[in-house]
């Protein structure tokens, strides 16, 4: 057990960018608030050695001590941006300021904290539960959600926790509380025919690389949009996970994984290495799956969300989350017999603990197997001829996919990437013999066939002056 240190002693943490740092209370002010003074240090023993210099520095006086009536929203405005806030990422930044800014404090923050009791943070709750919605009301309802209320507890419980630690209130008020009851989000499978049928309509909608990647490797929404082509290995078949995308404040944002876990390795199947690499022929990007406004940008995964659920409803397949793919791509590994430990290496869990509790569910086809694994202890049958024990392949689907209005050969195509953007691409052969492609995108589809038109004349033009470079190079040698 890691040894406490005394109270006045400070605290030493590990900052997210790997230094370490350590905090003392010096002092209070007007308002009765801890004033801090810090250090920062590469090691923990030389961030120990600095704050207790600091420490002998610094004279407090017998009198600076912490005031009554130091108000809640004055505590935890101070606590999030003194203790919390420097170490924290920028989407963790915004849910804990919406939480404090949005819900607590216009609730709670008039109240002393010496002051606060448990009925008032219950009833509290409650209301959040009721009406606490700020956006959105007519479309998910006026109360908010089990999961967000216990958010809002675990960020209004960890600051009085700390309040109590500067001696500013003898007890956490919060202890007491009932919390609504911690319920898993259900997720949904595709079944094995639905999965057939969903990358069948995505060959024809072009996205069928990303979903089949997804359905082979579990990667969460942002790492998949995130990958780059420097990260795979074709001769080896290594896949890294390096990085994500997300958006901050309606801007796309690349940055490393969550967790040290979340940084890992993955060897692709040969079939899908195979596909990848001729699919890389088409793609002028450092991004494996580049924005289709500009191939310097990974796509976005709100667009990536959306795309999905089009082919989704064209494919004749129940409404999934793009998380619930990662789901799907678990459940096949369980039934093929991965043990729990590889995969959660995999998918980028912490403990192994978590992948049993998320994605271990019992399928029907698991079931079967168990069943047959018994059978064949006690009846000696065999499962592998009666029972099906072993996960079977599906028949190949007969499904045909939308295509919509067919377009004549060499007008390239249009198609509807969400309400208010169009996607033109004509991808003529050039006289080495490959493909590029090139797109254009407008607001309307009148407006994308005109470009459309444009773009390919302009091309036409270049593939024939091309052609005279290559004849005239040719007789010149």
């Amino acid at each position: 057990m890691a040894k406490r240190r005394k109270r006045g002693d400070g605290g030493v943490s590990l900052r997210k960018d790997g230094r370490w740092e350590g905090r003392v209370v010096i002092g209070y002010d007007d308002k009765g608030l801890p004033v801090t003074k810090n250090v920062l240090a590469k090691t923990k023993s030389e961030c120990t050695a600095k704050l207790k210099a600091l420490q002998d520095s610094i004279q407090v006086p017998a009198s600076n001590q912490p005031k009554p009536g130091i108000l809640l929203g004055d505590w935890l405005d101070f606590w999030y941006q003194s203790y919390k806030k420097p170490n924290l990422r920028p989407n963790t930044r915004m849910s804990y300021e919406r939480r404090i800014y949005q819900h607590i404090i216009p609730a709670l923050g008039s109240t002393r904290l010496d002051k606060l009791t448990t009925n008032d943070i219950q009833q509290f709750y409650a209301t959040l539960k009721q009406n606490g919605r700020l956006l959105r009301a007519e479309i998910y309802g006026e109360g908010l959600s089990d999961q967000t209320v216990r958010g809002i507890h675990t960020t209004l419980h960890a600051a009085l926790n700390k309040a109590m630690t500067e001696n500013l209130i003898f007890r956490n008020p919060a202890d007491g509380c009932r919390l609504p009851p911690a319920k898993a989000r259900e997720m949904q499978v595709l079944s094995p025919e639905e999965i057939q049928r969903l990358l069948i309509q995505a060959k024809e909608d072009g996205c069928f690389e990303l979903l089949l990647l997804e359905l082979s490797t579990g990667l969460r929404r942002g790492e998949i949009c995130a990958l780059q082509w420097d990260d795979l290995n074709f001769r080896t078949g290594e896949l890294r996970v390096r990085r994500q995308v997300h958006r901050v404040r309606g801007e796309l944002v690349v940055s490393p994984p969550k967790t040290k876990a979340g940084n890992r390795s993955i060897i692709l199947p040969a079939s899908v290495l195979g596909i990848l690499k001729a699919y890389q022929e088409t793609v002028n990007s450092k991004w494996m799956f580049p924005s289709p406004l500009k191939e310097d940008s990974p796509r976005d995964p709100a667009a990536v969300r959306q795309r999905l659920q089009v082919i989704l409803e064209r494919a004749g397949c129940k409404k999934v989350r793009f998380h619930d793919l990662r789901h799907a791509f678990c459940t096949a590994a369980l039934e093929h017999g991965m043990d729990i430990k590889t995969l959660s290496t995999i998918i980028g869990h912490v403990s192994s603990s978590t992948t049993l509790n998320i994605y271990a569910h019992v399928t029907d086809e698991m079931r079967r197997t168990a069943a047959a694994k018994i059978d064949q202890g006690i009846g000696k049958a065999d499962s592998q001829a009666e029972t099906g024990a072993t996960p079977r392949k599906p028949t190949p689907s007969t499904f045909q996919p939308y295509k919509g209005q067919r377009r004549k050969a060499g007008t390239g195509c249009v198609t509807q990437i969400n309400d208010h953007l169009w996607e033109g691409r004509y991808s003529p052969v050039w006289p080495d013999g490959k493909k590029r492609p090139r797109n254009i995108y407008a607001h309307s589809e009148e407006e994308c066939e005109k470009l459309l038109a444009k773009l390919i004349v302009e091309m036409k033009t270049e593939i024939t002056a091309e052609k005279e470079r290559l004849r005239t190079a040719a007789k010149a040698g």
